[in-house]
């Protein structure tokens, strides 16, 4: 596993473009809300740092991770937002649903990125335990909401 031998908040590698005038919208799911809003503070503590204005940065929640594609399809569908930032958390349990709903965020948040042709960034942690959740949240693996806003801000370059 990748993340056991490196913290996600650590950048590295290739010149980043300026964002101070550019527009971010964060979709983030209210369903293990105590990850999803460490993830969001995670997301916006580097744009922050990084150079994006707080009133440039737009913020909408849903209910859950399946819903994120509806909710980004929404700012996507704004030109004046520049990258999108999807935050979620689905924790395995005893049932497929995980399968099923991992598997339906992935594939819309890559057709709405085809689609718009602007940064949809999948910010979803797909874990087992809740405890792998906490450590990929600003744990001990860093926080994947961090890593979330530099995949942005680089694809930004790209676009």
């Amino acid at each position: 596993m990748a993340s056991t031998i490196k913290n996600l908040s650590t950048f590295s590698g290739g010149d980043l473009p300026d964002i101070t005038l550019k527009k971010f919208g964060i979709v983030v799911s209210e369903w293990n809300d105590e990850i999803t809003h460490a993830l969001m503070s995670g997301a916006l503590e580097t744009l922050l740092k990084y150079g994006a204005k707080k009133e440039n940065i737009i913020i909408r929640s849903v209910p859950g991770s399946f819903e994120l594609t509806l909710g980004a399809q929404t700012l996507a569908q704004d030109q004046n937002i520049d990258a999108i930032l999807c935050l979620g958390c689905v924790i395995q349990g005893e049932t497929p649903h995980f399968d099923f709903i991992c598997n339906a965020v992935a594939q819309g948040i890559t057709t709405l990125n085809l689609k718009f042709h602007k940064p949809i960034v999948f910010g979803v942690l797909t874990t087992h335990t809740l405890q792998q959740a906490i450590d990929r949240s600003g744990g001990k693996h860093g926080n994947k909401g961090d890593e979330a806003a530099m995949t942005g801000i680089k694809m930004l370059n790209i676009i």
